[in-house]
C-alpha cells in the first residue's frame, strides 16, 4: 500500500532543508559546502535530503526558486492598495530587511560563483523577471495617479530601481562595513528621490 504524504509536513521538510543549505552555502561558498554537511545543519539523514533534492545544484537552485516564489506571493500582498508610492518603497525597503539576514552576504557571494551555470542563470532570470514585474505594476500605477515620475518611462525607472537595490545587496556582500540594518533608511530615501516627480 502507497504511503500518504501529507502536503504540509512535506513543505515543511523541504522548507528546513533549505534554511539548512543557506546556512551552508553562506558559510562555505557553493564549492565547499557538501550535502553532508546540509544534511548536519538540517538533522536529517542523507536519504531524505536526497528525496527531496538529488544534487547539492538542485538544493542551491531551491533555495533561489523559493526567493523567487517569495517575491510573487508578496505581489499579491498588495493588490488592492491604492499607493503606488508607498508599495514601491515598501518593495525597496523589504529588499533591505531580507539583506540584514546574515547569511545573505555569503549567499550572494556563493551565487556570484556559479550564476555562469545555465542552471542558475535560469533560476536567476526567472527571479529578476518576476522582481520586474512586481515593480513594474506599481510604477505604471504610481505614474498614473501622479505619484511617479512620467519623465521616464516605465521600463526605465523599473530597471533603475533594480540598478539601486542589485547594487545595495552587492555592496552589502562585498562591503564588510556597509550593512542593511544601518543603511535601509538611505536606501529608501534615495528611492523615494528617484521616483517623485520634479
Amino acid at each position: 500500500m502507497a504511503r500518504t504524504v501529507d502536503p504540509a509536513r512535506h513543505e515543511a521538510r523541504r522548507l528546513v532543508i533549505i534554511d539548512a543549505a543557506l546556512t551552508v552555502f553562506a558559510e562555505r561558498g557553493y564549492d565547499g559546502a557538501t550535502t553532508a554537511a546540509i544534511c548536519r545543519e538540517a538533522r536529517i539523514g542523507s536519504g531524505t535530503l536526497f528525496h527531496y533534492f538529488p544534487t547539492k545544484l538542485a538544493i542551491f537552485r531551491g533555495i533561489l526558486e523559493y526567493g523567487t516564489r517569495e517575491v510573487r506571493e508578496s505581489a499579491a500582498a498588495w493588490e488592492g492598495r491604492d499607493d503606488p508610492l508607498g508599495v514601491l518603497l515598501e518593495i525597496v525597503g523589504q529588499g533591505a530587511d531580507e539583506a540584514a539576514d546574515p547569511r545573505v552576504p555569503g549567499f550572494v557571494r556563493a551565487a556570484a560563483g556559479v550564476m555562469h551555470l545555465p542552471e542558475v542563470a535560469e533560476v536567476l532570470e526567472a527571479d529578476a523577471e518576476a522582481q520586474r514585474r512586481r515593480v513594474r505594476t506599481w510604477v505604471e500605477q504610481g505614474q498614473a495617479s501622479g505619484e511617479v515620475r512620467t519623465d521616464l518611462t516605465a521600463g526605465r525607472i523599473v530597471s533603475w530601481l533594480m540598478l539601486l537595490t542589485d547594487g545595495f545587496l552587492e555592496r552589502v556582500a562585498v562591503e564588510p562595513g556597509f550593512t542593511a540594518a544601518r543603511e535601509k533608511d538611505l536606501l529608501v530615501a534615495t528611492a523615494r528621490e528617484f521616483l517623485v516627480p520634479r
